[in-house]
């Protein structure tokens, strides 16, 4: 993928049938959730979006010097959002058969150990950047290897790129090879230097990042903890609750605790800025705290199917007494595919298996929007005046299967939105722009 050296900062214009939410759905058919223009033309300035119109402005904005993208009959979205992703597992992926505590010993730390070679993170972060983009994803939530160089790496790339990435250097002291540990102290003092020179840093932003609480000793949670505390704008991701050998393993390690969850409350990481993955197996009183505190719930759909993990309660999470709010991920590499659209087919599966439904609006929504909220970022997710220009186009009839399913559709919107939830993936992206910027796939399909 050849990618220019910086975002130009001259007029563009986008021109297809526009897609975006206004709230999270209600269902399917809940219409007012979203605006949908059938023609219409988004208008990009300096990397941010100045104004949706009707292509009949077409001409007035053509006359005022804008450079057209046509992609008429295609569908633009904004930018899909993964909200759990592991940076250095892109050689891990289809590890076959192990459950979560032995897929991790025998393929994700020897795997991590190599990102603290810095060369190798800085090859792979460009690998990395280039398959979310495929893709059509152009934000993600990221976990590094235990290295600093690791998410220097990453954040080095994505800054050359323009994408936002919310990327953390993983923590971790204990239960581990040696080659893939730290301490409680190179914790802290590792990722309050990434605070101090990335956070914020045009697009950029960094995370605080236990692993998990197995492999994180209380003196490393509670400096994770006192971090937090210092740094309120900034996330805090781990894992919770994936396993049911994982939660007896942190039942033993913590005792004193009354579950899972409140080991991480205990050290002051559960808050609104929380995103806990996977949190397939909760009790009752986590499912409270959750709630009252508004920690996020990351649905991990491929990796829970893939490693054996359970079903996520989506609907008993969202629902409940106690509602959770809810986020969705590829969580690459237990997660199977880098693709949202795929990884939204199995959240719909998950649910079935569930006695629950997934609408196509719910789904594209989270793919959005909803994960955008998720990470308290008003300005991703959307396309509407102000909103950063990060937009996928996506080719409905993208294989001949689909573009023959569609020849028996009723041309509903929402219809032709779960063909593409169902059978879609990489190879409906047509196009990504970031920032304004076309990634130049222009991508010759149907």
């Amino acid at each position: 993928m050849t990618v220019p050296d910086r975002i130009p900062s001259d007029r563009t214009l986008v021109r297809g049938r526009v897609l975006s939410f206004k709230r999270r759905p209600q269902g399917a058919g809940d219409s007012s959730a979203y605006t949908y223009l059938e023609d219409g033309v988004v208008v990009i300035e300096a990397g941010r979006i100045t104004e949706v119109a009707d292509a009949g402005e077409i001409g007035r904005l053509e006359a005022d010097q804008g450079a057209l993208h046509d992609f008429t009959g295609k569908l633009i979205l904004p930018g899909f959002i993964d909200t759990h992703i592991h940076f250095p597992q892109t050689q891990v992926i289809a590890s076959y058969g192990e459950q979560l505590l032995e897929w991790l010993t025998r393929y994700t730390f020897p795997a991590e150990s190599r990102y603290g070679d810095p060369g190798f993170s800085a090859a792979q972060a460009r690998f990395f950047i280039d398959e979310l983009l495929r893709n059509g994803t152009t934000t993600a939530v990221c976990y590094g290897s235990v290295h600093k160089s690791s998410a220097e790496a990453l954040l080095t790339e994505s800054e050359r790129r323009g994408t936002a990435m919310f990327v953390g250097k993983t923590a971790m002291d204990r239960n581990a090879p040696p080659e893939v540990l730290d301490t409680a102290q190179s914790a802290y003092d590792d990722t309050a230097a990434l605070i101090a020179a990335w956070h914020g840093r045009g697009r950029q932003k960094v995370v605080i990042t236990p692993r998990f609480a197995i492999t994180s000793t209380p003196e490393q949670l509670e400096a994770l903890g006192s971090l937090a505390r210092a740094h309120p704008e900034c996330l805090m991701q781990t894992h919770l609750s994936e396993n049911s050998e994982e939660i007896a393993t942190v039942r033993r390690l913590f005792p004193d605790r009354a579950d899972y969850l409140d080991v991480y409350d205990h050290y002051g990481l559960i808050g609104p800025n929380s995103l806990m993955g996977h949190a397939i197996h909760l009790t009752p009183r986590e499912i409270r705290r959750m709630s009252e505190s508004g920690a996020v719930a990351v649905f991990c759909p491929t990796s829970n199917l893939f490693i054996g993990s359970g079903l996520f309660d989506y609907k008993g999470l969202e629902n409940g007494a106690h509602p959770v709010r809810i986020a969705l991920a590829t969580d690459i590499g237990g997660g199977t595919s880098y693709s949202m659209l795929e990884t939204a087919a199995e959240a719909y599966k998950v649910m079935q298996l569930r006695g629950q439904k997934l609408s196509a609006i719910e789904a594209f929504h989270l793919m959005t929007r909803g994960n955008a909220e998720a990470l308290g970022e008003p300005d991703l997710g959307r396309i509407e005046p102000n909103a950063h220009a990060d937009l996928v186009v996506l080719d409905s009839s993208a294989t001949p299967a689909m573009a023959h399913r569609l020849k028996a559709s009723s041309g509903d919107i929402e219809e032709e939105l779960f063909v593409l939830m169902t059978l879609g993936g990489e190879q409906n992206v047509c196009e990504v722009f970031v920032g304004g910027r076309s990634q130049g796939l222009r991508r010759t399909i149907g």
